[in-house]
């Protein structure tokens, strides 16, 4: 479940118009939800507070197996539609599978002008987080410098007495501060890094194939025309027997580290079915989409995403392959292989979304193209939790629920390991969250 800071976070990207999905960093995150979910480790309790659209409070308390907490406070210069805990979309708030939209370049502010003068100001965020007893700081600033242009500086003060022994001799800091520099112009997207505890100087592009989304009312402008003439929507492209139809994205890191003396790469890439699965596309009507197919037939391709990862240095690579496979299960596995060391592993996972009865409420119908699209009496079901499974060969079975219980946000979540007798619950954890608006 996403941190209250997170999703204050993201709700800044929606309303800036930035996409953080067209970032190098997270070409694999529709498998890692299913396959890396973070089970809650003790018991954990976050209550928050927005008494406007620009200013946030959060506290956290961790009360086993260690007693500790935090407070963080959050400032946006835009105004910010941050729902309560009890009306949030639920699946705003959980790292879920889906298939992201077609890049797009980003927009920037409308101008504004007061007596022959430009008064408009750039979006920022700011945030920071002090943690108890340790009096660790942590803090975040973001900002947008043009359209397609974004940086963020972020910092760690750690006081010295809690760096371990070893790193205190050999002259160890955790205190760090680093510079982030994002250029997206929706075909391309590269990120520049600098990092002040090691030196490292990093640089990450992705680049996207095919043709680039359009904003939803040029969008919506674009396909009257083309209906019209009867013209097909970029990604209406004909089923091809045997194969999926999608878009590739293609990427790649290099970093150097002055201080260790030490450098590093990788190269990945992935596939994405077409239609997209999440609006602005989903919003405008085609007949590729799944709500004008419904008396057609199911669509002809599940959502699916595939990924390939490779670090030549490390010789680690990695391939996984996730699809929705009915409504409300999708299914991923990956493998991972180091071709020096020769060891594997194989990981497997599900995620499974649990609906209530019929409601007014539409906000929890998932946009998502699906092998049997729903009936009206489902599109009105309410989300209301959802269960993620995963299971390796190195013996780690991990099981979750996550959920709503009244105006509350609930994880619940074990992690075990059956080869041990002597200890096969590795660990177990409750996480409890509130949050309000207004």
């Amino acid at each position: 479940m996403h941190p209250f800071a997170s999703y204050v976070l993201r709700s800044y990207y929606k309303a800036t118009g930035w996409n953080e999905d067209n970032l190098y960093a997270n070409l694999t995150r529709s498998s890692n939800a299913i396959l890396d979910f973070t089970v809650p480790r003790g018991l954990h309790l976050s209550i928050s507070k927005s008494p406007n659209a620009l200013f946030k409070t959060t506290y956290s308390m961790t009360a086993m197996p260690s007693l500790n907490g935090s407070v963080g406070y959050i400032f946006t210069s835009c105004d910010l539609d941050v729902k309560a805990s009890g009306n949030v979309r639920f699946k705003d708030m959980i790292e879920r599978f889906k298939v992201y939209d077609q890049p797009r370049r980003p927009e920037g502010k409308e101008e504004a002008w007061l007596a022959g003068e430009r008064v408009d100001t750039r979006d920022y965020l700011l945030y920071g987080r002090f943690y108890l007893p340790s009096g660790r700081l942590d803090a975040l600033y973001s900002t947008r410098i043009s359209p397609t242009l974004q940086a963020l500086v972020a910092a760690i003060s750690d006081p010295r007495t809690n760096v371990p022994a070893e790193l205190r001799g050999r002259g160890g800091d955790v205190s760090n501060i680093m510079l982030n520099l994002q250029h997206d112009v929706g075909k391309w997207c590269t990120e520049y890094t600098w990092s002040a505890e090691d030196g490292m100087w990093g640089v990450r592009v992705l680049h996207n194939f095919g043709r680039l989304g359009v904003p939803v009312e040029a969008s919506e402008d674009i396909e009257k025309s083309k209906a019209r003439v009867g013209l097909k929507r970029v990604d209406e492209e004909d089923a091809v027997e045997g194969g999926l139809k999608g878009r590739v994205s293609v990427g790649a890191e290099f970093y150097f580290s002055a201080k260790e003396k030490s450098a590093g790469v990788s190269t990945g890439v992935r596939f994405t079915t077409l239609p997209d699965a999440t609006p602005p596309s989903f919003q405008v009507p085609s007949s590729s989409s799944p709500l004008s197919m419904s008396s057609k037939g199911p669509p002809s391709q599940p959502p699916t995403t595939i990924t390939a990862l490779f670090n030549p240095m490390l010789g680690h690579m990695s391939g996984a392959y996730s699809a929705q496979v009915s409504r409300d299960l999708s299914l991923s596995s990956r493998f991972d292989f180091n071709v020096y060391s020769f060891e594997s592993e194989w990981t497997m996972g599900a995620e499974w979304w649990m609906r209530r009865s019929p409601s007014v409420d539409l906000e929890d119908l998932d946009s998502s193209p699906t092998l049997e699209p729903p009936s009206r009496n489902e599109a009105r079901e309410d989300v209301h939790g959802v269960v993620k499974a995963r299971a390796s060969t190195n013996n780690d079975i991990a099981l979750m629920w996550e959920g709503r219980l009244k105006n509350m946000l609930v994880s619940l979540g074990v992690v075990s390991d059956f080869s041990s007798r002597s200890k096969p619950i590795k660990a177990i954890g409750l996480e409890l969250s509130y949050f309000s608006s207004g």
